[in-house]
């Protein structure tokens, strides 16, 4: 069997799914290289649930193409879908298992027959070692989320998908996904889809980047280049607004003021320069009381989205 030369792990051309009237998902293309940790960003509902679910094979698509190990996934689902370990939302356990009887219950629906050793391998990886003969049900959701991935690791895959993996967990939860998603990318050479709607974790995982939006791209591209530290926002609270835009409109930060309204001043600077700007403030008498910088991924992503209409409704982050 002859397969094409294979560029990507992942190719998706023009992908669309609907429902009805809905257009879940809407021309969709993107790809996915090897060993990229590639982050599917975007507000709850906006589709990267439904595209995973197409690429698992689990919702067949309206329109478009996938092709993953530069194979056609119509065609070719078995090849492929041997290749690939996927948790979608919350992994199905069974709670009065331990974490050990779990992994070797997966393991041999898979098809492996698993040795003690290889067991306790998997569950070393995802730090459940010293709680393998734990019953799952006395489990937080974070180490229910790393047996899930566990299980998704089992037979050695090239390719892991995680839809949300960190959603519903506490911050050290978080951290620890975040430290084994890391570690599966760096040091086993996966190639990792990640989807989620937090926005700092995405910034500090992921190689490459794509926003997604009522199911069409919005932007897609390495996150090191989407978020330059140039681009910092700003955010100046003041209780005495006349007083400090005279100072501003005077002085060299004129060329970063964005926008005023009221007591607030938005301007766009390196964020090494937030020092010096917070001590011309208080040199030149300026009240300061705030002065935040905003999470430049965050404020790129609200930029983009329709998810910005709704955070300028019920805040007053909008200046």
């Amino acid at each position: 069997m002859i397969f094409k030369r294979m560029s990507s792990i992942i190719r998706v051309t023009g992908l669309s799914k609907h429902f009805g009237e809905l257009k879940a998902v809407d021309s969709l293309s993107f790809s996915v290289e090897k060993a990229d940790i590639y982050g599917f960003l975007g507000q709850n509902g906006a589709g990267k649930s439904t595209t995973i679910r197409m690429l698992l094979t689990l919702v067949t698509p309206t329109a478009g193409e996938i092709e993953i190990f530069g194979m056609n996934l119509r065609t070719h689902r078995r090849e492929i879908l041997r290749r690939v370990g996927a948790v979608v939302e919350r992994p199905d356990l069974y709670k009065y298992l331990t974490a050990y009887e779990n992994l070797s219950l997966f393991a041999r629906m898979s098809g492996i027959r698993p040795t003690s050793q290889l067991l306790m391998q998997q569950l070393e990886q995802v730090g459940l070692a010293e709680r393998a003969r734990s019953k799952v049900k006395t489990f937080s959701q974070g180490m229910k989320q790393r047996l899930g991935i566990a299980v998704a690791l089992i037979h050695n895959p090239d390719l892991i998908i995680l839809d949300e993996p960190t959603n519903g967990l506490d911050p050290q939860g978080i951290v620890d996904i975040r430290n084994l998603i890391l570690h599966l990318s760096s040091h086993l050479k996966k190639t990792l889809l990640v989807s989620s709607h937090l926005l700092s974790e995405m910034e500090l995982i992921a190689g490459r980047m794509l926003i997604v939006d009522k199911g069409k791209k919005i932007v897609e591209g390495a996150v090191a280049d989407l978020f330059h530290p140039g681009q910092t926002l700003v955010e100046l609270d003041t209780s005495d607004p006349a007083l400090a835009a005279e100072m501003l409109l005077r002085s060299p930060w004129q060329a970063d003021l964005q926008t005023h309204r009221g007591t607030k001043f938005l301007l766009k600077m390196d964020k090494a320069l937030i020092p010096s700007f917070v001590r011309d403030l208080v040199e030149q008498g300026i009240p300061v009381d705030a002065v935040r910088p905003r999470h430049p991924l965050e404020d790129y992503f609200l930029s983009l989205t329709t998810a910005n209409q709704h955070v300028e409704a019920f805040t007053d982050r909008a200046v």
